[in-house]
């Protein structure tokens, strides 16, 4: 077994996976990042009142699922 190698090879994996993604994003990235975004904002009260009163620039409602 050439640990060397294997050694390079790994290195050379954690290499691509810190370079940023270039690629662009598509409709379903977005809506993904908007969905975390929503999750990770469901109890402040600032974000149930920008819901409420509808002040979005989303060209889709906002969903928030509260953990039941």
């Amino acid at each position: 077994m050439d640990v060397e190698r294997i050694i390079d090879e790994i290195e050379q994996l954690q290499e691509m996976f810190e370079a940023p993604d270039i690629r662009p994003l598509r409709a379903s990235d977005i809506s993904a990042a908007n969905r975390r975004h929503d999750e990770m904002l469901a109890y402040s009260p600032w974000f149930r009142l920008w819901q409420h009163f509808g002040v979005c620039c989303r060209p889709e409602p906002p969903v928030v699922q509260l953990p039941e």
